[in-house]
């Protein structure tokens, strides 16, 4: 697929739309009990018209309980993390970037598990609690490292930026292993969750996820051209008229946002990031205005497959989809990072 200077074209929607669709029949049908694409269609068409279930089939419990609402909740997150990827890399000018980078993610992280630990929730809404804790920590975190950097460098350049995303990264793990000491009897419970999980998610969950995507997805999706002149660098977006610093502060925000919402639903998820833009840009070429759409389907088929093979490689044990995108995320990486140098040293 060559590079073209304008933005994502119909006809890519439509390919990278199908292969979506196809990721998500895919892994509603599979599993530890297999359905058959013809039963599982019948039954989502007659859910979502109100018609009575078919006969003789059994399963429509497992399919409209069970995996449709984590199937949809793995391809927003999916979605979300890669498109929160491919935002950070091009605003830090680093292909090694992605949302975890500054350290939002470890916040989001020690909210949830602060909110398991100690039974934090909102009347009426019991997973409201975590979601809710994340997205302060969340934020909280990025106004705290904000504030470091600025007092460091006052340009907020992206090297501090991501130093101190590091560093805060460890403090938070410190005190996240510290919280989980006074809260044995959740233990078992915080360190699955810890490694990515999203089994048992409801539909309830695919909306908080679909609403976050919704509203600050669409956000960034609207700075790709901003992007594109960060991806440069810095000084050639202010010379096309970029202002860096609110730019720079939105795409943290809307990454943060999304961030802490996947990480109180999923847990932590690391790699998505990191590896989808990567191999997406490979196809689409670094201009945003392609690279943010494709990241997106690309991201949610890449989660999809994930969930499946930690459903499927070792069953009936299900692996935490943590366990499985680090794996194939950290052979990404050493190749990235090879290749990165190789390219330094050959020039």
């Amino acid at each position: 697929m060559k590079t073209h200077p304008e933005g994502f074209r119909f006809h890519e929607y439509l390919l990278f739309g199908a292969a979506t669709l196809i990721a998500l029949a895919l892994c509603v049908c599979a599993g530890s009990v297999s359905i058959p694409l013809k039963d599982t269609a019948a039954v989502v068409w007659n859910a979502i018209w109100k018609l009575p279930m078919p006969e003789g089939i059994s399963a429509d419990a497992i399919i409209l309980s069970v995996r449709l609402p984590r199937v949809l909740c793995v391809a927003l997150t999916g979605a979300s993390l890669s498109l929160c990827g491919a935002a950070m890399q091009g605003l830090l000018k680093n292909p090694l970037a992605d949302g975890s980078t500054l350290g939002v993610s470890s916040g989001a992280s020690l909210g949830a598990v602060v909110a398991i630990a100690f039974n934090i929730t909102l009347p009426g809404l019991p997973f409201a609690g975590t979601v809710a804790m994340a997205m302060l920590f969340a934020l909280a975190s990025l106004l705290i490292i904000l504030a470091l950097a600025y007092k460091l460098d006052f340009s907020l350049s992206t090297n501090t930026i991501i130093l101190i995303g590091i560093v805060y990264s460890m403090f938070v793990s410190s005190i996240m292993s510290l919280v989980i000491t006074f809260a044995q009897d959740k233990v078992r419970h915080i360190v699955f969750w810890t490694m990515g999980s999203l089994q048992g998610t409801s539909y309830e969950n695919a909306l908080v996820l679909l609403v976050t995507l919704a509203a600050f997805g669409a956000a960034i999706l609207l700075h790709a051209r901003e992007l594109n002149a960060f991806a440069v660098g810095e000084d050639n977006a202010l010379s096309v008229g970029v202002n860096v610093r609110r730019v720079r502060l939105a795409m943290l925000v809307c990454v943060s946002a999304v961030i802490g919402v996947c990480v109180s639903i999923g847990g932590t998820i690391g790699f998505v990031g990191l590896v989808t833009p990567h191999m997406v840009r490979m196809l689409t070429g670094p201009n945003h205005r392609r690279l943010l759409p494709a990241s997106l389907f690309a991201g949610a088929v890449f989660l999809l497959l994930a969930d499946l093979a930690a459903r499927t490689l070792m069953n009936p044990l299900e692996l935490p989809i943590g366990v499985v995108t680090s794996f194939v995320g950290a052979l990404a990486f050493v190749y990235i990072f090879y290749s990165s140098r190789k390219g330094k040293n050959r020039a």
